[in-house]
Order: structure tokens, then sequence, then C-alpha cells
């Protein structure tokens, strides 16, 4: 499914320019500009306004257009909750779809919306439909579309839909925002680092050599360093850019090499254990939305094993689907696996026998969002003390350095 979906994303037709003439329905000509994904739904939005097409002609869209344009995943949550606020308000489908289409400000959401609404309009089934029109439209979401279509449950699928991309959304936010402060940090603490040994430094050295002394050991050897960083700068820039693609090519072409650089981050100290338990609240949060919304369990678990966002938990789960479709109870199969905590085994158990496996998938992603969200809140208050060592050992042992031979030198004098 994977694949599938990579391959509609590669091959999913891009947003043109398409520059039109025509006459109206008052014989008065008229051109403009339309930005769209394919040539007929142009010519069917001017058909729709009483516009007789004369010429047409495509160009290529700006990047700014394009980025801005561009749809992305909260597009598509909102999609989700504006579909199911008004389907559950009574709104038909087809007219709700129209609706969300007009008042849309971008141009490929429009487009997307506006191939749905045809394939409905030709009988086509609404998931198939958002299957073949966008790889936005997820394999996990068109199942649970076509659940509420066979259930005729479609504005309750909606809001579960809606209320699982919402939170799945909140929680991502939340691992970015904790992966980005202790980034930002040691980015800050390597770029004063790399100036003062390449800018500061240097003017302490001339000033060194007028003492006629012998400077201190700490000192020597970090005027070593100043000389190698300035000697091989380039070469270390080209080194951090090589590992950099490096270890993105082989995660892309090796499948043992992305296994162990997902079990590597999840080792990562305060930042691994967010990472985990992220994908214990996802794992938890997809498995209860597609199970509970009526789709068989082995058929969620194989859904959700591509949804739970870190490879080595994506083997895990795949081992309990072909564990549980042999037989085994579910919360057997997760021990095995040796990737989940105990609480969430007897979770899991407790909801297996008594028939309320949802329910407990769902209090088992909201303990775990709970301290996702208590761990980002409080990280600063975590690292704090590692931040504090960090800097002191790196950015304060150079100014100690470069001051050692000036104590030195008072102290003689003194």
């Amino acid at each position: 499914m994977q694949a599938a979906i990579s391959l509609s994303s590669k091959n999913a037709p891009q947003l043109k320019n398409f520059r039109w003439k025509g006459v109206n329905s008052s014989g008065k000509r008229v051109s403009g500009q339309t930005l769209a994904l394919t040539e007929i739904e142009v010519r069917s939005t001017l058909s729709d306004q009483h516009i007789q097409v004369k010429k047409i002609t495509k160009s290529s869209v700006s990047f700014l257009d394009k980025i801005s344009n561009r749809v992305k995943g909260k597009d598509i949550t909102l999609l989700t909750r504006q579909m199911a606020t008004m389907l559950l308000t009574g709104v038909p489908l087809i007219q709700a779809l129209k609706l969300v289409s007009d008042n849309h400000k971008k141009a490929e959401m429009k487009s997307i919306l506006m191939q749905i609404v045809r394939g409905v309009e030709a009988g086509t089934p609404l998931s198939k439909t958002m299957r073949t029109a966008s790889h936005h439209f997820d394999g996990l979401y068109t199942d649970l579309v076509a659940t509420g279509e066979q259930s005729g449950n479609l504005p309750e699928v909606f809001d579960r839909l809606a209320t699982y991309r919402e939170k799945s959304e909140e929680l991502r936010s939340k691992v970015v925002k904790a992966l980005i402060y202790p980034s930002m940090v040691v980015l800050v603490a390597l770029g004063v680092s790399y100036m003062m040994l390449t800018m500061v430094i240097p003017e302490f050295e001339t000033m060194f050599k007028g003492f006629g002394a012998e400077l201190p050991w700490f000192t020597r050897q970090v005027l070593k360093l100043s000389h190698w960083i300035q000697a091989y700068t380039l070469l270390l820039a080209i080194t951090g850019a090589g590992t950099y693609f490096g270890v993105r090519y082989m995660r892309k072409v090796s499948f043992d090499f992305r296994l162990k650089t997902s079990k590597m981050a999840l080792k990562i100290p305060v930042i691994g254990g967010v990472l985990s338990k992220a994908s214990i609240a996802k794992f938890s949060r997809t498995l209860s939305t597609s199970f509970s919304a009526g789709i068989p369990l082995l058929s969620s678990l194989k859904t959700t094993a591509k949804t739970a966002g870190n490879l080595h938990y994506e083997v895990a789960i795949d081992q309990v689907h072909k564990d549980t479709a042999s037989g085994m109870p579910m919360y057997i199969a997760m021990r095995q696996t040796q990737a989940f905590p105990e609480m969430v085994l007897q979770m899991v158990m407790i909801g297996e026998e008594s028939g309320n496996l949802d329910d407990m998938l769902n209090k088992v992603a909201a303990i775990y969002e709970f301290e996702v969200d208590n761990t980002v809140d409080n990280l600063g208050k975590i690292l704090e003390p590692l931040i504090i060592v960090f800097l002191g050992v790196v950015v304060g042992g150079l100014v100690v350095s470069m001051y050692l031979p000036i104590f030195n030198l008072m102290s003689v004098l003194g």
C-alpha cells in the first residue's frame, strides 16, 4: 500500500497555469487565467460560467504560486472537519463538497475537490474517487470512508476521522517542538565555537606572541585546534554534507540501515522517549479509530503499521498482525515483539477480554499523548542542566584557554 501511495504521489498531475480566451453568454470576448491540475477542469469551470472557450494554453506555475497553493496535511484535516460538520447538520454530500471547494483559497485543493465531485456525480463511490483524486487521502482515510458508505454512517466517520487527524497533528507538532529546542542550542553553540576558533582566537594568538613566554598546555591545544579548523573548514563542510546525504541515501535504499537508525533514534536521551511515546500513541489512536469504525482488526492492524512514524514500531506492528492472524491473542503478539511497555500490554489484554478494545486503546493513546505533552512542556527544565554543561565545556573552555596566559602573566607581574 505504501508503494502504491508513493507511486500515485509521484505520478500525480502537477498544478498548471491555464490561460484562456473565449466568449461569454453576452457575446463579449473574455480572457483570463486559471490555476488547475487538468485542462478538463478548466473547461468544465468555464462551461458552468457559460463561457465558450476558443483557446487554452498552459504554462508552468511560478515557485511562489506552487508553494502557496500546495495541499498540506492540515488542509485535509480542515476539509474532514468541514465535511463532518456539514454532513452531521444534514447538508447533502455533493453540495457539501462544492461549498468547501467554492470557499477554498488553494487552487490545488479546488481541483482535487472538483475531481471528487465529478466522480461522485458519475456514480463512483466517494472512497474510490478520493483514492484516485489525490495521494493525500491515504489507505486508512479511504478505508474508513468506505466503511461509512457501506454502513450509512458517513457523517460519524468523517467526525471520527477529523478528531483522529487533529490529535495526530497536535502530537506531531509536539514532537517537532521537542526536536527543535535541543537542535537550535547545539547549532548555536557550534556556530559560536566556530566563530571563536576562526576569528577571535587568531587575534589572541597574535597578542600571545608578544609575551615571549611559553603558553599553558590547554591554550596550546586550543590554538592547534584553531589552526586545524581554519585549514580544514572546507573538508569538514564537504564531509558533513557527504555524511548527511549518505545517510539519507542509505535510509532510502537499505531497509536494514533504516531500521537500525530508527532504533538508534529511540535511544537518544529524552528525545528518544518522546519519539517512542509518540509512536505508541499514534498506533493506539489509529487502531482504535479504524477498529471502532467497523474495520476488522486484522485489516486495521495492517493499515496501522504504516502510520506508526518509526520503522521499529512498523516492523513490530507487522509482526503483531502476522501472529494475530495465526490465532494468537493480540496482547501476547505485542509482548513478543518487546516493543511495547507492560502497561500497554495489560490494557490491551483487558480490552480484548472485555470486548472494549477500542476504548482501552483510546485510553492508552490519551495517556501517552499526555506524557508527550508533559515532557515537551518541561523540556527546558529537563535539558537545562545538560545545556549548561555543554555550553560550559565547549564555549567556556575556549574562553578560559584564551585568558589563562593573561592570568599567568598577571601573577608573574604581581
